[in-house]
């Protein structure tokens, strides 16, 4: 792999020398933690005129891409691709400055995956080359997933053509990114998450001989709990709580407490739930009603997360769910399991 220098323009005042910090925050985003075309977790590459963060196996892919559209069909300037490093390049102020225009994965895929037919699924982190190359050139070469206003008609468009395509493309970044910032006072839903509390395992004890736990979780303004459960370790709930998913949405934050008559409740341990895996691939897969049962998600144990183990994400009887495992933080000790089911707004 070639290394460069940053040399495209000169240096200016207060700003990184290599943009790297820039791009580092926007690498920490939550949507940019995996990968924009498989999800596998803590992509290390870029393209970085689409603007999108990818892993290992999909920059193979990306690379061969820019050559083959440069040398037989040249689209758009768009894919004149450069596959860079984020951590072995060095990025120019441009490139840095274009990635942050597009806002990262979210908003990538919102263009170039606006509408998957039916019968088309987003490859995996496992899935084969061949698999892999045949979306990534479907969502980039072909168009066949932008929205049919940003397409082009011809197979060889000419020079202003593709300047119009990469403005549309821009202005449609821009102007989601524009109406997500406005009316800020407004929240605008795309589904709610059905959470099963399941049961407590080894609880903490934070009365003379026990605990009265109840679980609380938050998504944003939100804030749900279960009912108490009297001096029990090992508590049962199987009680189902909803949350109403806004479009920018972050973790749901976990909480157990034990329940105190004349004090303050003690805390019993803390966890975070990545949601993004689960509507990730519910929203890749469209209406689950049209699948058999089957695995179409995965979210990694790591030790950035509380995971006990790997959770799987599935269409069962026409519904996605998941199912967690938790070892709570910041307590002694305490694991809960629940279950997790996307409901879109058609539902």
């Amino acid at each position: 792999m070639s290394m460069r220098n940053n040399n495209n323009r000169p240096l200016e005042l207060g700003k990184p020398s290599s943009g790297k910090g820039r791009l580092k925050d926007l690498l920490l985003q939550r949507d940019n933690r995996i990968c924009a075309d498989c999800g596998a977790p803590d992509p290390k590459w870029a393209s970085a005129n689409i603007g999108v963060f990818i892993c290992l196996k999909c920059c193979g892919v990306h690379r061969s891409l820019g050559t083959h559209v440069s040398k037989e069909a040249p689209f758009t300037i768009v894919f004149h691709l450069q596959v860079l490093s984020v951590t072995l390049d060095d990025w120019s102020d441009d490139e840095v400055d274009a990635m942050i225009e597009v806002g990262g994965n979210s908003s990538a895929n919102a263009i170039y995956e606006a509408f998957i037919p039916e019968g088309v699924s987003k490859p995996g982190p496992d899935s084969s080359h061949e698999i892999r190359s045949k979306f990534i050139r479907s969502k980039y070469e072909l168009q066949e997933f932008l929205k049919p206003s940003l397409r082009i008609a011809s197979g060889k468009p000419s020079a202003s053509l593709q300047s119009s395509f990469s403005r549309k493309i821009i202005d449609s970044f821009r102007s989601t990114n524009s109406s997500q910032k406005k009316d800020v006072g407004m929240v605008e839903f795309i589904g709610l998450l059905k959470v099963k509390v399941v049961k407590g395992i080894n609880l903490a004890i934070r009365d003379m001989m026990s605990s009265d736990p109840y679980v609380v979780l938050r998504l944003g303004q939100q804030t749900v709990q279960t009912t108490i459960v009297k001096s029990n370790l090992n508590p049962v709930w199987n009680e189902e709580l909803m949350l109403s998913v806004p479009q920018e949405y972050g973790p749901v934050k976990l909480e157990v407490f034990d329940h105190d008559t004349f004090s303050a409740d003690d805390i019993m341990g803390e966890a975070e739930i990545d949601i993004q895996p689960l509507l990730t691939s519910a929203l890749a897969f469209g209406d689950p009603e049209m699948f058999g049962n089957m695995q179409i998600g995965k979210w990694l144990k790591s030790d950035d997360n509380a995971l006990l183990e790997d959770s799987t994400i599935n269409i069962i009887d026409g519904k996605v769910k998941q199912k967690i495992s938790l070892k709570l933080q910041n307590v002694e000790s305490g694991e809960l399991e629940l279950e997790l089911e996307w409901m879109p707004l058609d539902q």
